[in-house]
């Protein structure tokens, strides 16, 4: 059913989540390599595997990753959370037209200084989400008879 199920299994008991069918169909689409999806996409991926699993599980069995450090949420539109399994510090691409998330390579965004915080403030991380769209395509020039 999984690429490699004792692999999974061994990092949700490492986590502290006592794998089940449900949580190894979540995990086989979300910790097998790295995948910003929403809910609703981890919904779709995983009933390729295991087709009666249900909305509430999966989006009870992502919290449960991210309580767990296993995921990392994202909310970039401010509608809908992208579920990010990239845990080390990094910034992404966010492709208005398509929705998709991608990873920036390290180097490619560099934060320079920060704001002044109180004392009783610390930086807990920055996150940077660079907005892409495509370019409007010109029309075509008119032709002179």
């Amino acid at each position: 059913m999984f690429a490699d199920l004792a692999a999974l299994s061994s990092r949700l008991r490492a986590a502290g989540i006592q794998p089940t069918l449900q949580r190894l169909a979540v995990g086989a689409v979300m910790l097998c390599r790295p995948a910003h999806l929403t809910a609703e996409q981890v919904l779709s991926l995983a009933r390729e595997q295991l087709p009666d699993i249900s909305r509430a599980t999966v989006y009870a069995t992502l919290q449960l990753f991210v309580e767990h450090g296993l995921l990392r949420p994202l909310v970039i539109d401010g509608i809908s959370t992208v579920y990010d399994s990239t845990l080390t510090p990094h910034h992404h691409v966010y492709d208005v037209d398509t929705g998709e998330v991608s990873d920036l390579p390290d180097g490619h965004v560099q934060v320079l200084g920060l704001p002044a915080l109180g004392e009783d403030l610390e930086v807990a991380e920055v996150d940077v989400v660079v907005r892409v769209r495509r370019r409007p395509r010109a029309a075509p020039a008119a032709q002179v008879a």
